[in-house]
Order: structure tokens, then sequence, then C-alpha cells
């Protein structure tokens, strides 16, 4: 069965964006961008909420309308044919090799894993991962920490999530001293 992750960028106290919606401080160096490139060449689709997914839209057109740099053109690459399924309420269309999803993020889930295909299901965006995450669908947790307080804004955490068992798997500190965790959820039965 496709597993399903939940992968983004925090601030060391556990946020995805700032009070004021901003997340500057989470722009990668190097070395972690190249571990966001390699992470997404396991993902067969992407699960984005509205925000997330305006947000990567930047990269429909950025090799003709940017000057990218190899890495970043090797992100597009990979980025742009990725199937992407957009939660949202008030788009009426999506771009790219995207879909909007006509049921809950657990149906799609159930949707996506019965289908054939490789890779797995990823989500982005705290919301859907959230309402993933109370129907006991995540299998991994991957957060980069990035060394900053921002004060508030969108955990990446729901607080309101039951308590959950998690096995470190992998974990990584960059130069820049992004801290990269990798949980995998422990279920019962295991």
């Amino acid at each position: 069965m496709r597993s399903v992750t939940y992968s983004m960028n925090a601030s060391a106290d556990g946020f995805i964006v700032g009070p004021d919606g901003g997340f500057g401080w989470s722009v990668p160096d190097p070395d972690v961008f190249r571990s966001h490139i390699d992470e997404v060449r396991g993902v067969g689709v992407h699960l984005l909420g509205r925000r997330l997914y305006e947000t990567m839209l930047y990269w429909e057109t950025a090799e003709t309308t940017q000057t990218l740099d190899d890495a970043e053109k090797e992100w597009a690459a990979l980025w742009n044919p990725l199937p992407k399924v957009v939660f949202s309420t008030t788009l009426t269309s999506v771009q790219g090799n995207a879909r909007l999803a006509t049921g809950t993020v657990a149906e799609e889930i159930a949707r996506l894993r019965a289908e054939p295909g490789d890779g797995e299901i990823a989500i982005g965006g705290a919301t859907l991962a959230a309402e993933a995450a109370a129907a006991g669908l995540i299998d991994e947790y991957r957060v980069r920490l990035h060394p900053v307080l921002v004060g508030g804004g969108i955990p990446f955490f729901p607080h309101d999530e039951r308590q959950v068992s998690l096995e470190l798997i992998d974990s990584h500190v960059f130069d820049s001293k992004v801290t990269y965790l990798r949980y995998r959820v422990v279920r019962e039965a295991e």
C-alpha cells in the first residue's frame, strides 16, 4: 500500500508560516533544496491545499519567466509533471498537472491507494495534514526545522490531534543548521 507522508519546513517553535503569513525564513540553502529534490523523486502524487498550491504555481512558468540555476531546473522538471490534487472551496479550476479534489482527504487517499501507481502520496499543507492525521492516515512526518522562532502562525502539527507514537527513522543537520527529522508513525499492531 502506498504510504502517506507529510513534509514541510517549520520554525524551531513549530510553525510553517509566521503570524503575518510569511515564510521567508524558510528559503532553503542549496543543501536543503537538494534534500527537497531528492524527496520529491519518491512522490507519486501530491495533495495540496489552496495556499500551498498557489505558492507552488511559481514553478509552472519559472523556466520561461525566470533565470533558474541547475537545481531549480531539476526541481521544476520533477515538480511540474507530478500529479497533484488540490483541495479548495474557492478555486474553480487549476493549472498544470493538477486536478481539484472531488472528495474529502480520506476519500482521495483511499482512491489513490486503490489505483495502480508508484510513489508516496505526499501531503503539503497543515490543514490537509491535520485532517489526514485525525483519520489516522499519515504514515510519516518529515520536517525541516529552521533555526528561527516566529512566535505563532500555522503550526506544523495540529494542536487537537490525539497522541501518536513516532519512531525517528532519519535525521540530519545541514551546514545551515536546519535539522531534518523523519518520523514513522508507530501503529499499535506493529
